[in-house]
């Protein structure tokens, strides 16, 4: 059973009619249409010669087990967004899933290491609000007792909605047990972004992922008569939060891989006739350099305060969520190197934005690489993202690649 590249693009689109609507992916994490999809992909896994568990958290982890307890893993996720696309998360999934295959093939069924598929559960936290829910367990990373009582729209608790599906959040840590032999951690994602398109490149090679600072900002001022209140005697919450949003534009554009955006505004009373006496925004902050992160931070909190000050209002942050920056492994960022030149014939270096489990799993010591596949567009979370059919055959080939040499890698190490 050779690499067949072509039957992992047409399992992803057997997926894709399997969970989607026409609005899109709809596997999200603890739903019955996300259980469907993990059914679907069991049954894969049972065609060939692999054993089969899910963890305390929830992770799906299909072993070939090999000559060395030394452990290659290989991870993604299937669950998706909201009206999500066909790609993120599943491709990562699909393509190990093929890796696998030929390993169990090519060394009829025992390789030189023990080779682990990993599908993570809830990525995306599009339902309550907690991104890498299994890999944090797995990474000894989580935030159990914080999480549990998180809700959904519809008021139904984290803690619930996990029992529903057979996984107890006070088992949490024992997930960490599954770290036990790895060796190496292998990641193909769809970059979700624009870059590698304007390149004109197919394949890249993720040096790490951001990190982020998350806060939510508060403007206070006056409610008070849109009518009566002149220009010169109002405080207005919403203007000085207006004058932040553009301002941290300018922050972003100082370094040239950074990003800032201010994603959620509310205003209170939020009716046509008052001027805003509060408004809260979330700012997102984003970097892969520590330093360049903290200065973004701080020159926010500063420019906040200029501007309360001139809108005659007062400004208070509160933090949501903050990770340090991940760099991935400096040897298997080579091999990553050398495998997608190998494939494609060239190279490019670049830094993740989004959060991926494979951050995760660096943070737990495990030596970790991403590889990123073109987006068309550079959208993701959307019905409409999409890569090249013949880009999503060379990220196979690509992981394939790069699986046998970290192979290699691990033996001499």
């Amino acid at each position: 059973m050779p690499l067949n590249p072509k039957r992992t693009v047409a399992e992803l689109k057997e997926l894709r009619t399997l969970t989607s609507d026409e609005n899109g992916a709809q596997r999200v994490a603890w739903t019955d249409t996300w259980l469907r999809a993990r059914e679907w992909f069991k049954k894969k896994l049972d065609e060939i010669s692999v054993d089969h568990q899910y963890d305390a958290a929830g992770n799906s982890w299909a072993t070939l087990r090999g000559q060395s307890e030394k452990c290659l893993l290989i991870g993604g996720h299937l669950d998706s967004v909201p009206n999500g696309g066909w790609l993120d998360g599943a491709l990562n999934v699909m393509a190990g899933l093929e890796v696998l295959r030929r390993f169990a093939e090519e060394f009829h069924g025992h390789p030189p290491v023990t080779i682990r598929l990993v599908d993570w559960a809830d990525e995306e936290g599009a339902r309550f609000g907690r991104s890498l829910l299994g890999s944090s367990a797995f990474a000894g990373t989580h935030s159990a007792s914080a999480d549990r009582a998180r809700t959904d729209r519809d008021g139904i608790k984290l803690e619930d909605a996990l029992r529903r599906c057979g996984v107890e959040i006070d088992r949490f840590p024992e997930a960490a047990q599954e770290r036990e032999g790895a060796a190496a951690y292998l990641e193909l994602h769809i970059e979700q972004g624009p870059v590698l398109e304007q390149l004109d490149l197919p394949l890249g090679v993720v040096l790490g992922t951001k990190g982020v600072e998350r806060h939510i900002i508060t403007f206070h001022g006056q409610e008070a008569h849109s009518g009566s209140t002149p220009m010169n005697a109002r405080r207005d919450a919403l203007a000085a939060a207006a004058k932040l949003a553009l301002e941290i534009r300018n922050i972003a554009r100082k370094h040239p891989d950074a990003v800032c955006t201010m994603g959620s505004l509310k205003t209170f009373p939020g009716i046509v006739t008052a001027i805003v006496g509060r408004c809260e925004a979330t700012l997102d902050q984003r970097d892969l350099d520590t330093r360049i992160l903290a200065k973004m931070y701080r020159e926010a909190q500063e420019a906040s305060r200029r501007f309360a000050e001139e809108e005659k209002c007062t400004v208070e942050w509160s933090r949501l969520w903050n990770i340090e920056p991940v760099p991935f492994n400096p040897a298997l960022l080579e091999l990553c190197e050398e495998a997608v030149r190998e494939i494609s014939g060239t190279s490019h270096r670049m830094p993740s934005g989004p959060l991926h489990d494979a951050a995760e799993v660096s943070r737990a010591g495990i030596p970790a690489v991403m590889m990123f596949v073109q987006s068309l567009q550079g959208i993701s979370h959307n019905k409409i993202e999409n890569t090249r059919e013949q880009h999503l055959e060379l990220s196979v080939r690509a992981l394939d690649r790069l699986a046998s040499k970290t192979v290699d890698w691990i033996l001499r190490n």
